[in-house]
Parts: structure tokens; sequence; C-alpha cells
């Protein structure tokens, strides 16, 4: 058997069950069986993770990758990953790690949480992304990191899919700087038969993140038949307008993956539609992914061209700390 570690976030129950309230399915597992991610087990009434330092996925890459627009921009962010995942999305671009069916076959590299802050210094990246698949699986060793990186002035963001708990959240609070949650949708029926989860959920994750002061960026991919109606996107839109108009929206293009390769590309027409209903809602900063545009950041208040970018590439940052040069105002972000 390989490495194992105990869990956190669960509670023992009768007959050697444990109750799992890492993430918003909150799994009862019997003694000898998985969670709904794969990844932890119950064993004689203990659950356990897998994947504690099993890396199956560790890239530098720039930070406007994950994508985070309005933190450190221009800069690298050392991104790790293990195998599992809590959701099971038919388009999912990551599928050969994040949905694994047996992680105890999987070759991983082993790394300690000292080894990953050790090695983001080295590259010389100021954040560490938890990405690819979905870190809050892998929580207690992206906890344990990310301790070690707040110490080492090293940022700590999550690119999540929204659906750990409240208590994984408050759990996190002192060391998370930022996350782009995926808002896939804004139909419940489309996060069960897409996803197999649920909408309400990853709405209250994204509200709490705010509330507990943690930068969030989002992103919508949109994907043709399936959640690109108009009245759609004009709901996430608002959803995300009446939270706060800070929020920047980053709507992202369809390609064809996984269980889903016989969808089309989402027309550039539909996102340019997508960009024009999040400025109509009152978005401050709404941008296109995945497709040939570039993504600048423009003050809300004046229009003024701010940080250019091709592809993930920044070009220029006209920024003077956080503040338009043109009109002053003062825009959102951390460590722009």
């Amino acid at each position: 058997m390989d490495s194992l570690k105990e869990a956190i976030l669960y509670d023992k129950e009768e007959n050697n069950g444990v109750s799992c309230y890492l993430c918003n399915h909150r799994c009862k597992i019997s003694d000898g069986k998985f969670g709904f991610c794969g990844v932890r087990q119950n064993l004689k009434g203990k659950l356990f993770t897998h994947v504690y330092g099993e890396v199956a996925a560790a890239n530098v890459d720039p930070i406007e990758k994950k994508p985070i627009f309005h933190m450190l921009p221009g800069s690298s962010s050392y991104s790790i990953a293990t195998v599992g995942c809590n959701f099971r999305c038919d388009f999912c671009q990551n599928w050969q790690i994040s949905q694994v069916k047996d992680v105890r076959g999987m070759e991983k590299i082993k790394m300690t949480p000292e080894e990953v802050v050790k090695t983001a210094k080295a590259y010389g990246c100021p954040s560490i992304s938890y990405t690819y698949t979905e870190p809050t699986i892998y929580f207690e060793f992206a906890l344990d990191v990310m301790k070690l990186a707040k110490k080492e002035k090293i940022y700590n963001i999550f690119v999540t899919n929204g659906y750990m708990t409240p208590e994984c959240l408050e759990e996190a609070k002192p060391y998370l700087d930022a996350a782009n949650v995926d808002l896939k949708s804004f139909s419940d029926d489309f996060y069960k038969k897409i996803c197999a989860a649920r909408l309400k959920p990853v709405l209250e994750s994204i509200i709490l993140m705010r509330k507990l002061n943690i930068w969030v960026e989002l992103t919508t991919l949109v994907i043709p038949g399936l959640n690109d109606s108009s009245e759609e996107l004009k709901k996430i839109a608002d959803f995300i307008s009446d939270l706060d108009k800070c929020i920047p929206w980053h709507i992202s293009g369809f390609h064809p993956d996984y269980k889903m390769k016989d969808t089309g590309v989402t027309k550039l027409s539909k996102l340019k539609e997508a960009f024009k209903i999040g400025k109509e809602s009152g978005l401050r900063y709404v941008y296109l992914g995945n497709v040939a545009q570039e993504a600048n950041t423009y003050c809300y208040n004046c229009d003024e061209l701010l940080i250019q970018r091709s592809g993930f590439s920044v070009l220029e940052n006209k920024l003077k700390a956080r503040h338009c040069p043109k009109c002053n105002s003062i825009i959102d972000g951390v460590a722009l």
C-alpha cells in the first residue's frame, strides 16, 4: 500500500464508519471504502488520504494561465496537483489525472511541503497555485504547503470548482490569498448531469470567500447548447455583479475533449455576447479566454489601457501602485 496520512475534516461514526466534510458531497464512508473523490479511504474507522505529497503535475506557469489577472500580473506561479477530483465533468481538460479510478496505481512524484516551497523559491515564483485537478481533495497537503509558503511571503492560489465546505474554507482562510473559481453554469440541472454536483454550494463558497477577504476571480467555460443561452449568461453576470462588481469574470471558449469530443467549439460571436452581457451588468473587469483575443485590463472609470496582454504574456503594465495613471482610480486586486 502506498504512503497514507490521516485526513482532517471528518467525524467518526458507528460501526467504523466516517463522515467526511471536506467537500459538499459530505460522504458517509463505510470501512474499506473510498469517498466520491476517490482519494480518501476509510480504514477501520479512520479516514486517510492517499495523495499526501504524491504530486502528479508540477510546472512553472504564467499566473495569467490560472487565470488570475489581478494579482502579481506578469509573474510566474509554481503550479502543482495530485490525482483525483470530486467532480465528474464530461468536458474535463485534465481528465487523465483528475478522473483516475484507482489512485493507488498511479505513478507520482513524491514531494514534501518543504520541497514544494523550496522549488517555488528556486524558480523565483512569488506564488504557488494548487491547480490542474481540484485542490480541495488534496487539502491536507495543500494546507501544509500553504502554511510554509505564507512564512516565506509566497502567495497561495486555489484554482477550484468551489465545492469545498465552509469548514474547509475557514481552515484555509489564514493562508489562502486568492482563488479562481469555475462557475460552470447557473443551472443546478447542468451541475447534476454534467458534473455530478450541485450549484448552490458553489455559489455559497464564492460568497464566503469574499467575506473571508480571499481575492476571487471567476471563470465560465461557455459550452454550445449547454450553458450558452443569453438568459443563463445574464444570470451569471448578475450574480457576480450583485455580489461584488470588482470580481473579474473570465469567459472561455470550449474546445472538444474527454466525453464531449462531438460538441463544437464556442463561436467568437457568443463569447463577445457574453462579454457585453457582463459589462452591461456592471462588472468592472470582463475577459475573453481560449480565443485569439487580447485580454487587456482597462480602467473601469476612464477606460485607460492599464495592462496590455498577448496570450498569457504581459506586454506592458502602466499601473502606479494600483492606481490608474490617468484618473488615479484604484484598480481592484492584490499586489498589482
